[in-house]
C-alpha cells in the first residue's frame, strides 16, 4: 500500500479534542515559568514568544473557518510577535488555551467536510486544519517541555500520526523537484525506513519519479528506529537522543531539508 494523499488513522473529533488537551498542557509546562526563557530548539524564542505563535496560529486558522475562507488568509500573527504584543505575559497561558478552545468549537460546529482555504496542494476541507492545528500544538508543547524541563509524554496513536502527516507533505512536488542549489533527493537505491517501537513501521521510496511511502518494512539506505514520540520530534528537528539512525546519514539529513519546506520553525 503506497500512500501519497491525505490518510489519517484518527478521527476529526479527535483532533479537536487534541487541539485543546495538547494546549492546556502547554500552558501548563510553562505555568510559573519565566516568560524571557530562551527556547533552544526555536532559535531566537524565548517562551513567550513561543506562546504568541501557537496562540497566532490558532487564531489564523480559526478564522480560515469560521469565515469559511475559498483564499489565502493574513498570517501576520503567526510570525510577527509585535501583533500580539498587547497580550500580557501574565495573561498568555489563559489567552492561548482561549484561542484553542474558540478554534476547536469552530471546527466542530463546521464539521470535518467543510470547504475552506488551506495552504496544501490538494486539502481543502476543514479536516486539514484539524488534524495540522493537532500536530503543530503538540511540537510546540515539546518546545516548552524542553525549555522548562517538564516532561513531555505523547499517545502512541497521535504520535504514529504525526509521522505519518509529516510523510504525507514529504510527496509535494516542492518536497523532491529539483531545485537551484539543492542536491537531487531522488535516486536509484534511496530509501528510509522509520520502525517506532511497538507503534509501527514505515518505509519510504525515493527510488522513481515522485517519492512514496507504506506502512511496513523495507530494507532501506538508511534506518531509523527508536520509540514513536522521539521519531516524531527528530522529523521536527527536535532533540530525539533514544532514536538510532544506521546507514546513509546525508541522505537522511537532505530528505529532512527537504521534506521541512513547510515549516515556520
Amino acid at each position: 500500500m503506497t500512500h501519497d494523499g491525505p490518510v489519517s488513522s484518527l478521527t476529526f473529533d479527535r483532533y479537536c479534542h487534541e487541539i485543546g488537551y495538547q494546549t492546556d498542557l502547554l500552558a501548563g509546562h510553562v505555568k510559573g515559568a519565566d516568560g524571557t526563557a530562551p527556547v533552544a530548539s526555536c532559535p531566537g524564542w524565548d517562551l513567550d514568544r513561543l506562546l504568541r505563535h501557537v496562540g497566532g496560529d490558532h487564531r489564523w486558522a480559526d478564522e480560515v473557518v469560521r469565515t469559511r475562507a475559498d483564499g489565502p488568509v493574513p498570517d501576520e500573527g503567526v510570525n510577527d510577535p509585535s501583533v500580539y504584543a498587547d497580550i500580557d505575559a501574565a495573561a498568555l497561558g489563559a489567552w492561548l488555551s482561549d484561542g484553542a478552545a474558540a478554534l476547536a468549537a469552530g471546527l466542530r460546529a463546521a464539521g470535518p467536510r467543510a470547504q475552506v482555504w488551506t495552504p496544501a496542494e490538494d486539502r481543502f476541507t476543514t479536516a486539514f486544519w484539524a488534524r495540522r492545528m493537532a500536530h503543530e500544538t503538540v511540537v510546540h508543547r515539546a518546545d516548552a517541555a524542553l525549555a522548562t524541563g517538564a516532561e513531555f509524554r505523547l499517545d502512541d496513536d497521535l504520535a504514529a500520526d504525526g509521522i505519518e502527516e509529516w510523510l504525507e507533505f514529504s510527496t509535494v512536488s516542492e518536497a523532491y523537484e529539483p531545485q537551484p542549489g539543492t542536491s537531487e533527493l531522488l535516486g536509484a537505491g534511496r530509501s528510509l525506513r522509520f520502525h517506532a517501537i511497538g507503534a509501527g513501521q514505515w518505509f519510504v521510496d525515493l527510488d522513481g519519479d515522485r517519492p512514496t511511502w507504506r506502512i511496513g518494512y523495507g530494507e532501506a539506505a538508511v534506518s531509523l528506529r527508536g520509540p514513536v514520540t522521539d521519531l516524531l520530534l527528530l522529523l521536527y528537528r527536535r532533540p530525539a537522543p533514544a532514536v538510532e539512525v544506521r546507514g546513509d546519514t546525508d541522505l537522511l539529513d537532505l530528505w529532512l531539508t527537504r521534506t521541512g519546506f513547510w515549516l515556520e520553525v
